[in-house]
């Protein structure tokens, strides 16, 4: 399971990174592929990234990319 704590779910998003390029640019479905390699949840993982700073997004979702 994820964690709730909140430093526990920052450091976990922050190696969940690591498994990007940050120089790339990626759909959802390809953002969807990476993710699942690390929970089966990966919408949750997606949704977190968002909302914690890490990953941002047009606003039609159709783009995902690193924040620097």
């Amino acid at each position: 399971s994820f964690p709730t704590r909140e430093k526990e779910k920052i450091v976990i998003l922050r190696e969940i990174t690591k498994l990007m390029n940050s120089r790339q640019t990626y759909t959802e479905k390809e953002l969807n592929e990476v993710l699942k390699k690390v929970y089966d949840d990966f919408a949750l993982i997606r949704r977190y990234l968002i909302q914690y700073g890490f990953l941002d997004r047009k606003n039609d979702g159709s783009a995902y990319w690193l924040k620097k």
